[in-house]
């Protein structure tokens, strides 16, 4: 996400995660809600491979990912370091022997228990999708956790010992896999849980499931959260991984060859899943146990903060001119649109940024503004969504009507694209009245008046008017259908 010049200045946090395949490293720092990424590293250690017990190969490539995460944790002044372990560590025989000796290293690591594991994986996906209802799956190496959540809130929860390091166990003993996948779902209390309702799909495999979905189906915008699949899709994945080998692998950047072997099994799982569970379709999470942990410490406050706009807030207040005043910006646009709750936070993240590319050359504004709606490091926004950001953006940067990449337009529909092109041309006329300050909006204001769009402004500020400023209500009042007027 966009992300302030001093944000880097603040004290960051790390978690390590001890998982069943993999140790993982993310150092978090900035904005509270969500704060940006700034390390993030991954060894796949496979401590969950042998059943009931660590391998000493395993262990031995673990403990020395661990003595360079603390290596780095210190290099970087992270305050506070958060080490948990999951079903691999807290189910292994000689678990215990193992945490002795990450203790040994200086860390002070934490078994989550599978109530515990699927809680966080739940309030993870909250934090990123804050109207997220449905069921969460969590899957890792040894489990996989089932979560409802609805409401910004984490229901009932399951741990089922069905981690991609299991599945080649029980399909060799289970008659039906799909059968045997439905009534431990089943038993779990989770039968039909989805229907109707969205499969939010959280873990390593499932993330991969998704960039070789979107790398097969040429997708234009391959950025793998909140990518959204049909439930029929894991059928034809199966067939595509049946063909497919690693030198084809070795050609799609985003996908860790290490992480190949367990797909099949991964999507198998996936395709009895959504059998028994019924979801209306499935929805991957990039955000998990690690954001959950740090969600669980917020305030309610916090919590309630919409992601989307406190990062847009975030980046405007770095990257522009003045002070920030996006919120203003959007209450004075405001007035000319008839938009719904979920249309105009939309608008206002678009208001937030309506000055990020003032850096750049004037020919690339455009392009920048695109850039940064498309590309940004944005949670709680869909494809559609990003794509609605990026017309706004370049209408105001001055682009022209048409986004230049038909592929990407077409991810969302003609008359959103309308509305957002509309509102770029908004901003732009505002942006321009006021010299990208709050005090030409303060004292000015545009509204609908039957069907004229009317700029109204005191006397004593005529002076702001220009042939480039009604040049600009008059484009804009082209695209809502109404007569531009001045007062």
């Amino acid at each position: 996400m966009g992300t302030s010049p001093a944000m880097f200045a603040e004290a960051p946090v790390a978690i390590i995660d001890i998982g069943s395949n993999s140790v993982r490293l993310v150092v978090y720092s900035g904005a509270t809600r969500i704060p940006s990424v700034i390390f993030n590293e991954k060894v796949l250690a496979g401590l969950g491979r042998e059943p009931g017990k660590i391998g000493a190969e395993a262990e031995t490539r673990a403990l020395a990912a661990l003595d360079r995460f603390r290596v780095l944790v210190g290099q970087m002044k992270v305050v506070r370091t958060r080490v948990v372990a999951t079903a691999a560590v807290r189910e292994a025989s000689n678990g215990a022997g193992f945490l002795a000796r990450v203790r040994r290293l200086g860390f002070d690591p934490r078994i989550l228990s599978g109530e515990e594991e699927g809680k966080r994986a739940g309030q993870g996906v909250l934090s990123a999708i804050p109207d997220a209802d449905g069921i969460v799956g969590d899957l890792g190496g040894g489990s996989l956790e089932l979560v409802e959540v609805s409401k910004g809130k984490v229901g009932r929860r399951a741990s089922l010992p069905l981690g991609v390091f299991r599945l080649d166990a029980l399909i060799e003993k289970s008659g039906s896999f799909s059968k045997a996948i439905g009534r431990a779902v089943a038993d779990a209390g989770f039968e039909a849980a989805a229907a109707d309702r969205p499969f939010y799909l959280v873990g390593g495999s499932w993330r991969t499931l998704a960039r070789l979905d979107m790398e097969m189906s040429a997708h234009p915008l391959p950025i793998t959260h909140q990518h959204a699949l049909p439930t029929g899709r894991p059928r034809e994945l199966r067939d595509i991984l049946a063909r497919i080998g690693k030198a084809d692998v070795r050609d799609i950047p985003s996908i860790s060859l290490s992480r190949v072997p367990t797909l099949p099994n991964a999507n198998r799982l996936l395709e009895a899943l959504v059998r028994a569970l019924e979801p209306s379709h499935l929805v991957v999470s990039s955000f998990g146990i690690r954001e959950g942990l740090l969600f669980d410490e917020l305030s309610p406050e916090a919590r309630a903060l919409d992601p989307l706009i406190e990062a847009a807030r975030e980046a405007g207040a770095g990257l522009g001119r003045f002070a920030q005043h996006g919120d203003l910006l959007d209450a004075w646009i405001a007035p000319a649109f008839d938009d719904p709750p979920e249309m105009a936070r939309l608008r206002l993240a678009a208001c937030l940024l309506a000055d990020i590319a003032w850096a750049a050359h004037p020919d690339f504004r455009p392009e920048r503004g695109i850039d940064m709606a498309l590309h940004g490091n944005w949670v709680a926004i869909d494809a559609p969504g990003r794509v609605m950001l990026a017309q706004a953006l370049f209408c105001n940067f001055g682009g022209g009507r048409e986004l230049p990449y038909p592929a990407i337009a077409a991810l969302c529909g003609e008359e959103r694209l309308k509305r957002a092109a509309a509102w770029g041309f908004a901003m732009r006329l505002g942006q321009r009245l006021s010299g990208g300050v709050a005090a030409g909006l303060r004292r000015s204001r545009l509204l609908r008046d039957g069907g004229a769009l009317r700029l109204e402004i005191g006397k004593g500020d005529s002076a702001l008017l220009g042939e480039t400023v009604e040049r600009r209500l008059k484009t804009l009042a082209g695209e809502l259908g109404l007569k531009p007027e001045i007062a």
